[in-house]
């Protein structure tokens, strides 16, 4: 029997996430949660979002999913490793793809990381790229106005320009080469940074590498879907408010997101 792969994300910012494994995996089956009643994670308690993650695991283990995706970054930070620990299947987070991808790139060796206050309070990146290499001088900033005015659908207008213009002077003036958008939400908002930060300052979203890091895990355990021209099966499940969900998610999204269905986890 065919198992799906789960993803959950605070919002409707996993989709990033979840577009990624769409385009390497189009054969793969996907259960979609957003936690929108308890949006944004980035700002609470390493207790309330390990509790938060752990419910949405639950939820989506009901779906006898193979592999589970944690897509927000907050969550990869705070409680990665005890998913990892406590789950009876493979669990992928975003912020260890995210900042190889960073290493592999920067030719100055000076990485700008931005995210929740929750993500940059954790110094997850920060551990990540020095990890790889100490040699890298690595800046972060947190950007707490961000998601809501993603989940908003500001993403492109002088609200969305004013915020990141504040959040970005600082670190613009590190000279960075390489910016990680540390956040799943961030990506919507990439022309909006590109603009200030600069053609010269590559922008980094987790989502492509870690479609590579779940195609990767499959494929060693045996459980890679064969490519085929089927193409997989895609569920999407809410905490609140399915509307806002189709309207903002169904801009980036190549697959339908027309049924959403409310849950409570």
């Amino acid at each position: 029997m065919k198992k799906p792969i789960g993803i959950f994300d605070s919002g409707i910012g996993g989709l990033t996430v979840l577009k990624e494994i769409l385009n390497a995996l189009p054969g793969e089956d996907t259960i979609y949660l957003g936690d929108t009643a308890r949006v944004p994670y980035g700002t609470k308690s390493v207790e309330t979002v390990t509790r938060y993650s752990f419910e949405n695991a639950r939820f989506l283990l009901k779906f006898n999913i193979k592999l589970l995706v944690v897509a927000c970054n907050t969550a990869s930070a705070y409680c990665l490793h005890r998913l990892q620990q406590e789950l009876p299947i493979p669990v992928v987070g975003v912020i260890e793809p995210g900042a190889r991808r960073a290493v592999g790139i920067t030719k100055t060796k000076r990485v700008g990381v931005i995210g929740t206050e929750g993500t940059i309070r954790s110094g997850a990146y920060f551990d990540a790229i020095k990890a790889i290499d100490s040699s890298i001088a690595v800046f972060t900033k947190p950007c707490p106005m961000f998601v809501p005015l993603v989940e908003e659908g500001w993403t492109n207008n002088q609200m969305a320009r004013l915020t990141a213009h504040t959040y970005l002077r600082e670190i613009k003036k590190q000279w960075v080469d390489a910016l990680i958008l540390g956040c799943t939400h961030y990506p919507l908002l990439k022309d909006v940074i590109k603009e200030i930060m600069g053609k010269d300052v590559a922008l980094i979203d987790s989502g492509h590498e870690t479609a590579a890091a779940v195609a990767q895990c499959l494929m060693k355990r045996g459980i890679l879907e064969v490519a085929s021209s089927q193409q997989g099966s895609h569920r999407f499940f809410v905490t609140d408010s399915p509307d806002r969900f189709r309207q903002v998610g169904g801009k980036f999204m190549t697959a339908n997101v027309d049924t959403v269905e409310l849950v409570n986890v």
